[in-house]
């Protein structure tokens, strides 16, 4: 299991990799839409009011196809105005309301900690759509905006503060952070991930085009503190989160798509209500 665990992060990070240092943004954008199709079709088979489950799957392919489409005008050389258009509005609209609902909703769901049946599942899987739409805009406007160095110092705070809040976890977790969501997670472990990435965050301010040195243009060195330490405990939440959502529809793992890690929504449920505060606090409300 860890061989397999090991193998596909090898391929998965190759993968990024390459799609970061093609001399194209097309590679990238391209990934970001099969990454964003595959997340939300796991998310709407834990959500999908019913017994049918050929919606999501529907739903997901409909949706990827849109993001490839405005993907495709929008890196053209000579892109259409409805294009810009459309981004501006999720820009000023969507993406503050969905990090809004990730901050208030979402969060209000994973302290009352409703996991024990699986209700209000067309409103979840209405904010599932938003979620993943709202992660690609962001997403694919942070990467052509700043660039791919600033992208990979992103996901690194995310990977950081999962990684040190698993092991600070393992060796001083006492206290359940979330017991009836999560009963593995501790308050010692999410107080370790939330020092680590706000570690890093500060030390990638010294890094010119990093997340850290473009905050530390727009905000004073306390406010930087404040949001990284802020992005960390969001990223905890999204994965309790997606934690809920799985008790509730009684499964593991989102999908069995990548071999060891469980689904694609498995690895990035952290990041779906990083990168719209990311995109508005980096960048800001209603930049195109």
């Amino acid at each position: 299991m860890l061989k397999q665990r090991v193998i596909t992060a090898i391929v998965l990070l190759a993968v990024l990799l390459a799609a970061l240092l093609a001399p194209s943004p097309l590679p990238l954008v391209l990934l970001l839409t099969l990454i964003a199709a595959c997340a939300l079709w796991e998310w709407l088979r834990l959500t999908w009011p019913g017994a049918g489950q050929s919606g999501p799957a529907a739903v997901a392919a409909v949706v990827g196809v849109g993001l490839m489409i405005l993907a495709l005008q929008w890196l053209s050389t000579q892109p259409p105005q409805w294009t810009w258009t459309a981004l501006l509005h999720a820009n000023r609209w969507a993406l503050p309301v969905v990090a809004a609902i990730w901050l208030v909703g979402a969060t209000g769901m994973v302290l009352r900690g409703q996991a024990a049946h699986r209700a209000n599942g067309l409103l979840l899987s209405l904010f599932g759509l938003a979620a993943v739409v709202t992660c690609w805009v962001a997403l694919v406007q942070l990467y052509r905006i700043h660039g791919a160095w600033y992208l990979v110092s992103l996901l690194a705070l995310i990977w950081i503060a999962d990684i040190s809040a698993y092991f600070v976890g393992k060796a001083l977790g006492r206290h359940k952070l979330a017991p009836r969501v999560s009963p593995g997670k501790t308050w010692e472990g999410a107080a370790g991930g939330v020092v680590g990435a706000t570690v890093w965050v500060m030390l990638t301010m010294l890094w010119p085009g990093s997340f850290g040195a473009v905050l530390a243009e727009r905000w004073a060195w306390w406010g930087v503190l404040l949001i990284a330490v802020f992005l960390a405990a969001i990223s905890i939440m999204g994965d309790l989160f997606e934690s809920l959502l799985k008790r509730r529809a009684g499964v593991k793992d989102s999908s069995q798509l990548l071999p060891g890690h469980g689904g694609v929504y498995d690895r990035i449920d952290a990041l779906l209500p990083v990168a719209p505060f990311a995109f508005l606090l980096s960048t800001g409300f209603g930049s195109s």
